[in-house]
């Protein structure tokens, strides 16, 4: 990474934004690091989220956030005829339609869990994409560039099969008649590496406004590099990091043998899960939305 003071000798400050797109209206938890730099000696700010829940009593007194948009707000009434699939192999579809929506492989018994998952049912943390299905009402995870992965299964709330293409892409809020190109590999890379655009028009005004105010009276350093933070009544350092409320749980997802959805709008959800195992495993299909 560039160390653009470094390298401009001091003509630039820095403040970089932890963000996450799901607090701005994007129906997917989505964290993302947000550099912006100027010359304009401006201390630059982030809005705050938009979307969510604010359990201080503050934040409930003063702010009242719009709930997370969902799986369903997203593709819930996308419909194809053709849809371009890289989908599951036979073997993983074994595993997931025993998975109901909203669990992973903690749904499994565990003699299932030990089959299906090998030496990485042994490991430590970091697990919960395995033998993944969606949930219609809570946002998405985060949109990758393998969903057919074991490990970060995107698989669809009611159908056993991974997300398509398109649905992907309504995920990331991509306009609906956008092309990718190249292989359905390659087509899925593009959708799973890109920044949902939703967080571009967020940083996008960030910066336009601090254009618009470059007539503003410049605000002096302090002899040490730092700059006068307004919003904040501190001197700011040439180079700092803000944290916007980046890391969004929505789930709990196993305790006492039970997956629970954890925290959603700021209630109490105690009473809301998913049962351990799904009604797939004994023969039948999950329940329809």
């Amino acid at each position: 990474m560039v160390d653009l003071r470094r390298e401009t000798g001091d003509a630039y400050r820095v403040d970089c934004f932890e963000a996450n797109a799901v607090n701005y209206g994007a129906p997917q938890l989505r964290e993302r690091a947000l550099f912006v730099g100027n010359r304009l000696d401006r201390v630059v700010t982030f809005p705050p989220p938009a979307h969510g829940s604010d359990d201080t009593e503050q934040g409930k007194l003063f702010r009242a956030l719009k709930p997370y948009r969902t799986l369903r707000d997203a593709i819930g009434e996308l419909h194809e005829d053709n849809p371009v699939l890289l989908d599951f192999s036979p073997r993983k579809k074994k595993y997931l339609a025993m998975v109901p929506p909203g669990g992973n492989w903690r749904s499994l018994p565990p003699k299932l869990q030990k089959e299906s998952m090998g030496q990485a049912w042994y490991a430590k943390g970091g697990r919960s994409g395995w033998w993944r299905r969606l949930s219609w009402d809570l946002p998405s995870p985060t949109v990758v560039t393998m969903p057919n992965h074991a490990s970060t299964s995107m698989c669809h709330p009611v159908e056993v099969r991974v997300l398509s293409l398109a649905e992907c892409a309504a995920v990331q809020e991509f306009p609906p008649d956008w092309e990718f190109a190249g292989t359905v590999l390659e087509q899925y890379e593009q959708v799973g590496n890109a920044v949902p655009p939703r967080l571009g028009v967020v940083a996008g005004d960030v910066i336009a406004r601090q254009l618009d105010a470059t007539r503003a009276k410049k605000v002096k350093a302090n002899g040490k590099g730092e700059l006068w933070d307004k919003a904040q009544a501190v001197f700011a350092p040439a180079f700092r990091k803000v944290y916007v409320k980046s890391h969004v749980r929505t789930r709990q997802w196993f305790k006492a043998g039970t997956v629970f959805v954890w925290d959603q709008d700021g209630g109490d959800n105690r009473h809301a899960r998913y049962s351990a195992v799904g009604r797939a495993q004994r023969g039948r299909k999950p329940p329809l939305p």
